[in-house]
């Protein structure tokens, strides 16, 4: 079982590693300057799906990549802190603030707590949250994976007979799906508190009635989907950067290429894996 599943690890990471093309009589066919690897977005997302497999098989086995994990959580955790709260307090403030004009209007702003916990709480703050942690981790991580590739670091793991998905991949993706539901409840409770000042300040509404709104219609298990949302969100993170890094062309722009490519595919990812959730939540209601 542990040489099956070593051969299927070598195998996917020579799929990783942009092989050079064969011609039909199976010799390589050289190229004039660099090993360029076409920007197929049918190949990408593949070899994501492929390493997310990995990663689901590494964890089902108990190979977490301890040594590097408290490094990548320092790099996931508290350098995202700034731009999390900064971010959320902005979004609150602005949510509550256009919310609030519009519900005055039909005297109905009384139950802007209610409509801040459906729509800032259980989607806003988890989303926009994953949000910067694509832009400053996951352009960082395909950057320095697709570094170490162009170095030829990644085959010097392999003549060192280390695993590259166990050594690079397992400790951002863990790192990333810890720390992003820690990053997404300290969000949450300063966009509520943006939200909350400026309703009191500018808006007829006391504290304790946008408070009291908000806990009525955000419930614990409310909480614990978010929680489980911003798990998946961050696995989804480190598994689309690390993938562009793996897969990035071995040249100079390669590694510039690849850290605008991860957080395209992150954010693409991201709103497509809400989508989904909230289909399933709109096909309960339904049935």
């Amino acid at each position: 079982m542990v040489k099956a599943d070593r051969r299927l690890s070598q195998r996917i990471a020579k799929l990783l590693d942009n092989p050079q093309p064969r011609s039909r009589t199976g010799r390589r066919v050289s190229r004039v300057h660099h090993n360029i690897e076409a920007d197929n977005p049918i190949y990408h997302t593949a070899m994501a799906f492929l390493l997310a497999g990995q990663v689901m098989h590494r964890l089902l086995q108990g190979r977490f990549g301890q040594r590097q994990i408290m490094d990548q959580l320092m790099c996931a955790g508290p350098r995202c802190l700034l731009p999390v709260i900064m971010t959320n307090v902005c979004v609150g403030i602005i949510f509550a603030t256009q919310s609030a004009r519009e519900m005055s209007q039909f005297g109905s702003i009384s139950a802007l707590g209610s409509v801040f916990a459906a729509a800032y709480c259980r989607e806003l703050a988890p989303l926009l949250t994953a949000g910067v942690l694509a832009c400053q981790v996951g352009s960082a991580f395909a950057a320095e994976i697709a570094a170490m590739k162009l170095t030829q670091q990644i085959d010097a793991l392999k003549m060192l007979r280390t695993d590259p998905i166990d050594y690079l991949v397992m400790p951002r993706a863990i790192a990333c799906a810890l720390m992003l539901p820690i990053l997404t409840i300290l969000g949450l409770c300063f966009g509520v508190a943006g939200g909350g000042f400026i309703t009191t300040t500018v808006y007829d509404l006391s504290m304790s009635s946008f408070l009291e709104g908000l806990r009525t219609h955000l419930q614990v298990a409310d909480v614990l989907r978010i929680i489980a949302k911003a798990v998946v969100f961050g696995g989804v993170i480190a598994i689309a950067s690390c993938s562009r890094g793996l897969t990035a062309a071995r040249h100079g722009h390669g590694v510039g290429e690849s850290a605008t490519a991860a957080v395209v595919t992150a954010w693409v990812g991201l709103f497509a894996i809400d989508l989904f959730l909230s289909s399933l939540v709109l096909f309960r209601m339904l049935h």
